[in-house]
C-alpha cells in the first residue's frame, strides 16, 4: 500500500503544496523562496529518505514567519495522511547527529498526543536572511499537525547554521526510523490497539 500524501493549504498568507513519498529516496524539488530554509528542506527530505514536493508562496515581504510556521504545518497533515492508522510503523524513533561543534538529539514518537520539547539556542539571531527563531515554528507546526511527540536538544553550538543544520538533519534520521515499516509488527504499535 502506498504511503503517499498530496496536502495543499492556502490562505491569506501563504500558499502551499506538498507531494510526500515516506518510502522515497531522498529526492527533493523544494521552492520556498527562502534560501536556506530551501537548503534545510532538501537535507531533511535526504535524511528522512523521503520524497518531498514542496512548493510554498508566503508573503516574504512581511518577513519568513507564517510560511515558515504553515510549511511545518502542511508537511505534518502530509505525514498524519501517508501514515494513515499507522499499521506497520516502528513509531518510535531517535537519533544522534554530530555537525562540526553542534551535537542534535532528536526524539520522535507518531503517538496521536502533539507534543514540543525543544532546546537550541542559537548565537545569532539570522542565518543570511533567515530568521533562526523560525526553527521552533516550524517543528512546533510539524508536531502539532502530524500529532506527534518530538523532542529536540541542541547541544555545543557556536554556528548558527550548523545548529540549524544539525536540527534538520537529526530530525530527518529519528523521523526516518520511526515511520519505517516493521516487518514484526502487523498492527498498530499500541496495546491500545490504536493510535
Amino acid at each position: 500500500m502506498a504511503r503517499q500524501a498530496s496536502v495543499t493549504r492556502n490562505t491569506k498568507e501563504t500558499k502551499i503544496s506538498i507531494e510526500l513519498n515516506l518510502d522515497g529516496t531522498g529526492k527533493s524539488q523544494i521552492e520556498t523562496g527562502m534560501g536556506f530554509f530551501d537548503h534545510m528542506m532538501t537535507l531533511f527530505a535526504a535524511h528522512a529518505m523521503i520524497d518531498l514536493v514542496l512548493k510554498l508562496d508566503g508573503d516574504l515581504e512581511v518577513d519568513g514567519h507564517h510560511s515558515v510556521e504553515d510549511a511545518g504545518i502542511a508537511l505534518g497533515e502530509a505525514f498524519a495522511q501517508a501514515l494513515g492508522d499507522k499499521k506497520g510503523i516502528r513509531r518510535y524513533g531517535f537519533f544522534i547527529l554530530p555537525m562540526d561543534e553542534t551535537l542534535c538529539r532528536t526524539a520522535i514518537d507518531f503517538c496521536g498526543r502533539p507534543t514540543l520539547v525543544y532546546n537550541a539556542a542559537f548565537p545569532t539571531e539570522r542565518v543570511g536572511t533567515f530568521d533562526l527563531e523560525l526553527v521552533h515554528e516550524f517543528w512546533q507546526g510539524f508536531a502539532n499537525a502530524a500529532g506527534a511527540a518530538l523532542h529536540i536538544t541542541a547541544e555545543n553550538g557556536t554556528n548558527g547554521h550548523h545548529i540549524a543544520e544539525s536540527i534538520y538533519k537529526s530530525a530527518g534520521r529519528a523521523i526516518r526510523a520511526a515511520v519505517e515499516d516493521d516487518p514484526r509488527q502487523t498492527g498498530v504499535p499500541s496495546t491500545k490497539g490504536v493510535l
